[in-house]
């Protein structure tokens, strides 16, 4: 089992971007120019790599996809939390 140094730099590059599309999410109360299909595929992807580094390559950098996954579930919780807040919102 090796760790790339690489991998290591790639999730906490996102890993620090998440805080601040969950902060923007939850201040602008709306989704514009947020895509559904966008958060899905990138939690698909950090589901797979856990599942990889659990079946094939087990070492820490586990714990740095688990926390981008939550981060990315929490803009998903708040894309919706927005979706029903734009809902009910009088169209002009």
């Amino acid at each position: 089992m090796t760790m790339s140094i690489f991998e290591i730099i790639m999730l906490l590059c996102f890993g620090f971007a998440w805080p601040t599309s969950i902060y923007r999410s939850y201040k602008a109360r709306s989704n514009r120019g947020k895509s559904i299909e966008f958060l899905i595929i990138i939690l698909i992807g950090y589901m797979s790599g856990i599942l990889h580094k659990f079946f094939y390559a087990y070492d820490f950098v586990i714990f740095l996809y688990a926390i981008n996954l939550v981060m990315v579930a929490i803009d998903l919780f708040l894309y919706f939390r927005n979706k029903r807040l734009e809902e009910s919102q009088p169209t002009s």
